[in-house]
């Protein structure tokens, strides 16, 4: 069985092991060792360590039942080996990992809200609580007491108790674990946990524990929250953003979120007004197409081409005038600097099926695009798109003769 030296002393980061088996496959080392300073991944859902076998990178950690199982690139051709600790990443879930239990405890002290998930990612933790809601009070409740624990500097101790032990101990929460020997994690007189995992021995050393947002999570709350290094690189990234946005606004940042609300407030009303004025614009030009139409056996034909307009007015105007008009077909066409686009309408009125002369055209010219009996639209080649237009109104107006 493997030694699990990181359980009595998380904070080595260097040693000497010796190998007690070696296999090699697939260009890698699969090692393992009398004892071990490397977390493996996920053992009580705290994330591997990073580090270095005899200086070659660390390219896993697992556990094999009792066992540990290193895995490096190539192969060690050694009985001993010196094993090195990522050790920044080391303390950063050292302070996450104690942070999670002082926040978990804060919940359940304050609230009666039991943990019931827990997930340590690179770059934020989250724990699911057994709430049905959670108020900005509340979260600055917890957060305080949390806050409080680790100014206060407490202990953070850890040791082994057989499992009849366990009833002795006001555990938060119960364990599953059947073992003889149990490992507790104290926070001085504040929680007590079953745990594994590497934590920091006294509360100051999480630095700070940050409640980033939360929401509702299958009946409960999930929580979002950072600890550490991770609280102050989010808290300086954040300062500066909010500085910048001063600067912009010409604001005090105590002042930032009252002008932001004031531009957004302001740019729904500009954008209500904007809708307005391009609603009329659109009503004007489609008064003026319809001046330029032409009639022709009944039917009067709005044929217009644009170069480089944006197709969605075009489908404003023209949806426009074929609900408020009759007997009109419309017939656009925009070119611009790479494709041809063509758009075609009719009134209701019309008896014309527009998805079927859409098929007869594209089965003589190359076309994409499709439509229904009311409309259809598509683009081509600019070097054909004179000809496609062309070939659609020979084919209406072929229809409206007959």
């Amino acid at each position: 069985m493997t030694y699990k030296v990181f359980m009595e002393n998380p904070y080595l980061k260097e040693m000497d092991s010796k190998i007690i088996k070696n296999e090699f496959k697939d260009n890698k080392s699969y090692i393992q060792l009398d004892k071990t300073i490397f977390y493996p991944h996920l053992a009580g859902g705290q994330p591997m360590d990073f580090g270095t076998i005899n200086g070659v990178e660390i390219l896993e950690v697992y556990e094999d039942g009792e066992e540990i199982i290193h895995v490096v690139k190539g192969e060690l051709k050694t009985s001993r080996v010196h094993l090195a600790i990522d050790w920044d990443r080391r303390l950063d879930l050292m302070q996450q990992h104690t942070g999670q239990h002082l926040l978990s405890s804060s919940f359940d002290r304050l609230f009666n809200a039991e943990t019931i998930g827990f997930h340590m990612g690179d770059e934020y933790l989250t724990i699911d609580v057994k709430k049905p809601y959670l108020t900005e009070d509340e979260a600055s409740q917890i957060e305080y007491l949390a806050n409080k624990v680790v100014q206060s500097n407490f202990r953070v101790k850890s040791y082994f108790v057989e499992h009849n032990q366990l009833s002795k101990l006001p555990l938060r929460k119960d364990t599953s674990i059947e073992d003889d020997n149990i490992r507790i994690v104290e926070i001085d007189n504040v929680d007590y946990s079953a745990c594994c995992g590497t934590h920091v021995s006294t509360t100051g050393e999480i630095g700070l524990v940050k409640i980033r947002k939360w929401e509702k999570y299958k009946g409960n709350i999930r929580v979002e929250f950072i600890c550490g290094t991770r609280a102050l690189k989010d808290y300086a990234w954040k300062n500066t953003y909010i500085k910048e946005i001063g600067k912009l606004l010409s604001s005090k940042d105590t002042d930032v979120l009252d002008k932001v609300e004031h531009l957004y407030n302001g740019k729904e009303t500009l954008e209500k007004e904007n809708k307005y004025l391009r609603e009329q614009i659109y009503n004007i030009k489609a008064e003026l197409f319809l001046k330029e139409s032409k009639e022709e056996n009944g039917v009067n034909y709005i044929i217009k081409e644009f170069k480089d307009i944006d197709m969605k007015e075009i489908n404003l105007i023209s949806s426009n005038l074929s609900r408020s008009q009759v007997n009109l077909i419309q017939v656009y066409s925009i070119s611009t600097n790479e494709l041809g686009q063509f758009l075609i309408c009719k009134s209701k009125d019309l008896e014309i099926d527009l998805k079927e002369i859409f098929e007869n055209v594209s089965n003589r010219i190359i076309i994409k695009g499709g439509g229904n009996q009311q409309m259809i639209q598509g683009a081509s080649s600019i070097a054909i798109l004179g000809n496609v237009i062309n070939t659609f109104k020979t084919e209406i107006k072929k229809h409206f003769k007959g």
